[in-house]
């Protein structure tokens, strides 16, 4: 046995069973494992980021850790945004990248790199397999520490004389630690709190959002009168009719102060205390106003839902159901950011999934989709944009039986737009809808909001036209049926065609 089939057996007796993959000489030996030992689904990326992506949505949705397969330092370069996103989103992610044979680094080929180096600033845990009788147990430790909860990015390094060389050995899975509950003197300090009022506020994040933490949510604001908000991204948060309906922090600094200018105790579940996305001149950084306590009832890494329904049981509130949002019909007439929600909201299928990288033009999408059928959100967690076909794409195959909705730029969908591809090579159940303004929207707004004055040149850099990029054309030459809306009417009819069907499907919004 050699080292790439020690390492393919050992992943997937650890429940590893699917690759995203651009392989390129160095990992030749674990595709050829892949004829060799059957249960690994491998699915071809064109292009890595679309890989890295697409591993953080499996991760989301399966609850459990996909592989991926990179080519050398460059590679693992072009999936290090994606990588960066799936950290941020702290998904799960055993991210294998071929090197060098160890006797040929010394040789400085084109592609020797710092390997290790680009990889420590996207993952939790990097470890280079030193040979062949070490990739197996190298590869468990991997996996381990990858489902350290909630998930974390594992690297595993594999110079290429490791993969051909004879002297496998597959590893048995190693344990994989629980996350912690808060301590019942934490709940107890926070509960000592109440009684509360109006200026006190609960930050939910990481598994508070699923639907146990959203039940136990309900519970202390139908009790309490505890005000409610979420990070303005979310790896994934539970939606939809039945479900507790809570409002994001605004994106803006400006009107996430005013939002939180009155809380005097926030107290944080799953979430970190809120900043900035970027630093802006004269504004601050810290987003809760300095006279505000602020109280830590769950840490990211611990069981944020279980910390809630301790708080709850604490204070003695009994079960509480949400207040029920209306399902609304479809809207007509001219295409608007308020409009697309209230369509989407009637139309999305039962447990459907949402991936939102809408940006500008889905800023109101949270609140118009409030009545919507029950339903799973992911968002962009790392601010790397481009995530989204990719993310919807790994979400997919992690979620089979499900229809996925991506609400995608347009500009940023140009970064990973060969995702496309895999959607339609893997007959994905995909609905991709492109929110084609033709511009990047998102800067505009920067550059008013760090107090610049642009001209023409300074604009132009923002500007996706002339050409204007025929989004219909360009997704069939990946393989996907497509189709242009110029109105909601044509909108609502090819949104509910797509989701009646099989396989991919984009929608061209002209915004």
């Amino acid at each position: 046995m050699n080292g790439a089939e020690s390492l393919v057996q050992t992943l997937l007796g650890a429940g590893v069973d699917t690759c995203f993959a651009n392989p390129g000489t160095s990992e030749m030996h674990f595709v050829a494992a892949l004829d060799r030992i059957p249960g690994m689904r491998c699915v071809l990326a064109l292009f890595e980021g679309v890989a890295t992506g697409a591993a953080d949505g499996y991760a989301r949705l399966a609850g459990k850790p996909a592989a991926t397969l990179l080519h050398c330092g460059p590679g693992l370069a072009n999936g290090l945004a994606n990588l960066h996103n799936a950290r941020r989103a702290q998904s799960a992610v055993v991210n294998c990248v071929g090197d060098q044979a160890t006797h040929h680094r010394v040789l400085d080929a084109p592609l020797t790199a710092d390997t290790e180096g680009w990889a420590r600033g996207a993952s939790h845990w990097v470890r280079t397999a030193r040979s062949a009788a070490t990739v197996g147990a190298d590869a468990a430790v991997a996996v381990q520490a990858a489902r350290t909860g909630p998930g974390q990015v594992a690297t595993l390094i594999l110079p290429s004389d490791t993969c051909w060389d004879e002297g496998g050995v597959v590893a048995p899975p190693l344990p994989v630690p629980v996350a912690a509950a808060p301590a019942p003197t934490t709940i107890a300090t926070i509960a000592r709190l109440y009684p509360w009022d109006g200026a006190t506020m609960l930050f939910l994040g990481g598994s508070a959002l699923s639907e146990r933490g959203l039940r136990a949510a309900a519970r202390l604001a139908a009790g309490t009168g505890v005000q409610l908000r979420t990070p303005i991204s979310n790896a994934r948060m539970a939606r939809g009719q039945g479900r507790l309906a809570i409002e994001r922090l605004p994106y803006p600094v400006d009107a996430a102060c005013a939002v939180l200018a009155d809380v005097r105790h926030l107290i944080l579940a799953g979430a970190r205390a809120p900043v900035g996305f970027f630093a802006y001149p004269g504004k601050p950084g810290r987003l809760a106003p300095a006279t505000a306590q602020v109280h830590e009832l769950a840490r990211p890494e611990q069981d944020a839902a279980a910390a809630l329904e301790a708080l709850a049981d604490q204070l003695g509130l009994p079960d509480a159901a949400p207040p029920a949002t209306p399902r609304p019909e479809p809207a007509r007439g001219a295409i608007t950011s308020e409009a697309f929600a209230q369509s989407l909201a009637a139309l999305l299928p039962e447990q459907a999934v949402v991936v939102d990288e809408s940006i500008t033009f889905g800023r109101g999408f949270f609140r118009g989709t409030f009545g919507a059928a029950p339903h799973d959100w992911l968002q962009l967690c790392g601010g790397a944009i481009g995530e989204g076909l990719p993310l919807a794409t790994g979400a997919a195959i992690g979620a089979p039986g499900r229809r996925l909705v991506t609400l995608q730029a347009d500009g940023s969908a140009l970064y990973t737009v060969q995702a496309l591809w895999t959607q339609a090579r893997e007959r994905l159940d995909v609905t991709t809808v492109i929110f084609d303004n033709r511009r990047y929207a998102i800067l505009q707004g920067e550059l008013t909001a760090v107090g610049a004055n642009p001209g023409r040149t300074a604009l132009d850099m923002l500007d996706l036209g002339r050409p204007d990029i025929d989004w219909v054309r360009v997704a069939e030459g990946f393989g996907v049926p497509a189709a242009r809306a110029t109105d909601m009417a044509t909108f609502n009819d090819l949104f509910a065609q797509s989701c009646a069907r099989s396989g991919p499907f984009l929608i061209a919004l002209a915004t």
